[in-house]
């Protein structure tokens, strides 16, 4: 399997054509597409393109807003962001807010993101990252003719483990999951509970390569195993009866 990093010289605009902006990023790499591939690209670069950007000068924090930011030591124009990007709040902790976001995915501060992005302004995760891949997907294969995959990564935190990963949040021609259950083992036992998260385990592989701070957004993933089938990132949520945790 390869792993190919596509670095991006020119910073997302509101409106960039991202499939234009990926595919031409890919030849300045002197790569090129073919059919089956994964294509792993960051949220940011989503966000800025669908204008999830917000000045924080523009933000006017509610008393609710205010009252947790001063006891979490936090921008109240930020915490108020937060607020309406949730569904509700799961946990407070020091200066850690965890949050369900809209679109049902439990992180810290809803995605509300004040790194790589110029001035006082933040990014918010895209309205509907499911519909984004496949924007970008639909866009590659009317140019080029390739069938790739496409997913929208962010990086989450993981309970009871240090550090972040990156994951999916965004799906588009691949299904979620690579499912053993009810297969055998190698000594014959079947296997009961075994649904491993591909489309999560790709977009980490993606990170590897991509970083945070070296202007690369996009990777190229060849070679993965994976069920060539729409599907979307909201079947990675576990559901909330299901969770111990909630």
């Amino acid at each position: 399997m390869q792993v190919i990093p596509i670095h991006l010289k020119k910073d997302v605009h509101v409106n960039s054509n991202l499939a234009d902006l990926i595919l031409s990023s890919i030849k300045n790499e002197k790569q090129q597409l073919t059919s089956n591939d994964v294509l792993v690209v960051a949220h940011k670069i989503v966000s800025k393109a669908e204008g999830r950007i917000i000045d924080l000068a523009s933000v006017k924090p509610s008393k609710s807003a205010i009252k947790i930011a001063k006891k979490r030591h936090k921008d109240p124009r930020i915490v108020e962001l937060i607020l309406r990007e949730s569904r509700r709040i799961v946990k407070m902790e020091r200066s850690i807010i965890i949050t369900e976001t809209k679109h049902g995915f439990v992180c810290a501060n809803a995605g509300v993101d004040k790194s790589n992005v110029y001035g006082d302004r933040v990014t918010l995760l895209p309205a509907n990252p499911d519909r984004s891949a496949e924007k970008i997907r639909q866009a590659i294969k009317k140019q080029t003719g390739k069938d790739v995959a496409v997913i929208i990564s962010d990086t989450f935190g993981r309970p009871f483990r240090e550090g972040q990963v990156n994951v999916a949040i965004g799906i588009s021609g691949l299904k979620p999951f690579k499912d053993y259950r009810g297969s055998k083992d190698m000594f014959g036992k079947e296997l009961k509970v075994t649904k491993i998260a591909v489309a999560d385990e790709i977009a980490s592989a993606a990170e590897l390569v991509m970083g945070k701070i070296d202007r690369v957004p996009i990777a190229i993933i060849r070679g993965s195993m994976y069920e060539n089938k729409q599907g979307s990132a909201k079947e990675l949520i576990r559901k909330r009866e299901k969770d111990l945790f909630r």
